[in-house]
């Protein structure tokens, strides 16, 4: 089980920030791979010792730290269809999720992860978004489809290409992908 608590409060959240500070701060001074647990405790002004008890290990750090990076921070666009939103979040998704930056984060949320919890983090991340623009769509009379089939025929095609094949990976690719999800709503008049 993840030593990490999902959104700790107080002083705990205090500690949280100044080591996911100090973390970002080092990553870009000295890069990656000079880290230390000692050096990131000194920056954050703790010791050692509540790093590891917390987080366990560095691995386990960066990974807390690349998950709450893929958090996103404000809701989806609402450009005002269904189709218009849902391709907007997927060509931001893919930009954020394909960047050098994007796939380290990744990787890293995905390498301090044994139990799965990050991964199941940044899926609900993913549908927390979905969900809000399946909502909108909702409240505007259209038809949309679950969360469940845009997660299977946007983000998991995306996250795939983006991980094992990102040659030729681009915004065309995106639009394709929801248009295979909406398509089939799209005119529907039988009222399945």
């Amino acid at each position: 089980m993840s030593r990490q608590m999902a959104r700790p409060g107080g002083r705990s959240a205090r500690v949280q920030a100044s080591v996911h500070a100090a973390v970002r701060e080092l990553e870009s001074e000295v890069g990656r791979d000079a880290l230390t647990v000692p050096m990131v405790a000194q920056r954050a002004g703790v010791t050692p010792s509540t790093i590891y008890r917390r987080w366990g290990d560095l691995q386990e750090l960066m990974s807390d730290v690349a998950v709450e990076h893929l958090r996103p921070d404000t809701a989806p666009k609402d450009i005002g269809d269904l189709t218009s939103d849902l391709t907007a979040w997927a060509e931001q998704f893919l930009d954020e999720m394909a960047s050098p930056a994007g796939r380290a984060y990744i990787r890293d949320a995905l390498l301090g992860d044994p139990d799965g919890s990050n991964a199941g983090r940044c899926s609900a991340y993913a549908a927390e978004q979905i969900d809000v623009i399946l909502t909108r769509a909702a409240e505007r009379g259209e038809d949309a489809p679950d969360t469940e089939t845009v997660i299977d025929h946007v983000v998991a095609p995306l996250m795939y290409r983006i991980l094992f094949r990102p040659d030729g990976l681009d915004a065309s690719y995106a639009h394709w992908l929801v248009a295979t999800a909406v398509t089939p709503l799209i005119g529907r008049t039988d009222g399945s």
